[in-house]
């Protein structure tokens, strides 16, 4: 079985070995995109920004730092270190960052980290520190939602606030191979907050870390985990929201045989059930059971073509990069390393092809900064910028 970023001795030889960089991009037109590196970490795993910071990049690093890029450097100190509250290798980590949409005056962010104590998953809110913006207040952790993990892999990873101001969160099956867990898996059961895309409200409700919005599709239902905004993934490593008109991309890591992207227009993937385990891509993976309304990718990508671990993804909304590019998804896959872009519409997808720039080894993830600008991450240690 083939997963997110693989196993844990992929990791570990890539960090000890040094991978290196990929080659310069050939000289092309002035008008051709290309990757242009910004610096170097310890296994990096997204890029972000707090809305309209047009100053700054924040970049995850799996190991449990969050580093600042600033006027073209990397600051000594780290924004954030939770390296001592997780455990990271393999699938675990600190594996995703969000700013909230009121940043600027609450300060609050949000991080996605695999807990230390049980390899559980932990969404907590910080706040950046009052007096210096460039470094977290580590004394205002708040535990917002916890999740046990029955296996080390497939913790999903992505946390985003969507075009509603709620906070989306991605989860895996649970792990292991197949969707063991549970009677009949993790994917189809509306029982568990595990192969879902979750959305909820993070401000603390009195008593409550959180709240659940009143018009989520389960809120109402008995023996439903109200959270849970869409199901029947098997693990969402990365989904992405377009900044312009809401619409959601979700990669969904595949099994033996399948890489899905799937996508839905703003509000539209709502209640969808994307198949798993019943289906894997457009793939029958469980014979005799069944996924009510399954809605299947529009994008699928094969084992048998190279593929391994689908890394997505974001909308391209940087104009310095050009009309042709606006509103375009790009994407890769951590084995192929090559970037690729396409046209995400309802049911398919369209012009789907190389974007043309340097193939990027351990391709972990995509970001943007308070500009739109589009980020590439190696988990090799390159984090590189697409530009023209």
């Amino acid at each position: 079985m083939v997963s997110l970023l693989l196993t844990p001795v992929i990791t570990a030889i890539a960090a000890a070995t040094g991978t290196p960089a990929p080659a310069p991009v050939p000289a092309e037109s002035a008008a051709a995109p290309r990757l242009q590196r910004v610096g170097s970490f310890e296994q990096p795993l997204f890029v972000d920004a707090p809305p309209g910071d047009r100053s700054r990049a924040f970049v995850v690093e799996q190991t449990g730092k969050i580093r600042i890029i600033k006027g073209g450097k990397t600051l000594d100190r780290p924004f954030l270190d939770v390296s001592q509250k997780i455990t990271a290798g393999g699938e675990q980590g600190l594996l995703g960052l969000a700013f909230a949409p009121d940043f600027a005056q609450s300060r609050r962010f949000y991080v996605h980290y695999s807990a230390k104590e049980d390899g559980g998953t932990r969404i907590v809110e910080y706040r950046a520190s009052a007096s210096d913006p460039d470094v977290a207040d580590a004394g205002s952790a708040r535990l917002v939602l916890r999740q046990d993990q029955p296996e080390a892999n497939h913790n999903g990873g992505a946390i985003r606030f969507g075009p509603d101001g709620l906070l989306y969160i991605g989860l895996g099956d649970g792990g292991g191979g197949g969707d063991q867990h549970g009677r009949r898996g993790n994917g189809q059961s509306l029982s568990t907050k595990l192969g879902k895309i979750l959305r909820i409200d993070p401000r603390q409700d009195g008593d409550r870390p959180y709240s659940v919005p009143e018009d989520n599709p389960f809120a109402s239902r008995s023996g439903a985990a109200p959270e849970i905004y869409s199901y029947g993934l098997r693990n969402p490593w990365r989904f992405s929201f377009d900044a312009a008109t809401g619409d959601i991309a979700i990669a969904d890591v595949g099994q033996d045989q399948v890489e899905e992207i799937d996508f839905a227009r703003k509000g539209r993937a709502k209640g969808v059930n994307y198949g798993w385990r019943v289906w894997e891509g457009r793939k029958r993976y469980a014979p005799g059971e069944s996924a009510p309304g399954a809605v299947f990718p529009v994008i699928q990508k094969l084992h048998s073509d190279g593929w391994c671990s689908i890394t997505g993804g974001v909308f391209v909304r940087d104009r310095a990069l050009g009309s042709a590019l606006q509103g375009r998804y790009v994407y890769g896959d951590f084995c192929q390393g090559q970037v690729r872009v396409a046209k995400l519409r309802a049911g398919r997808a369209t012009n789907d092809r190389p974007l043309g720039v340097a193939r990027v080894e351990n391709l972990s993830s995509f970001g943007t900064d308070g500009q739109g600008r589009v980020y590439v991450t190696s988990l090799s240690g390159p984090v590189y910028r697409l530009t023209r």
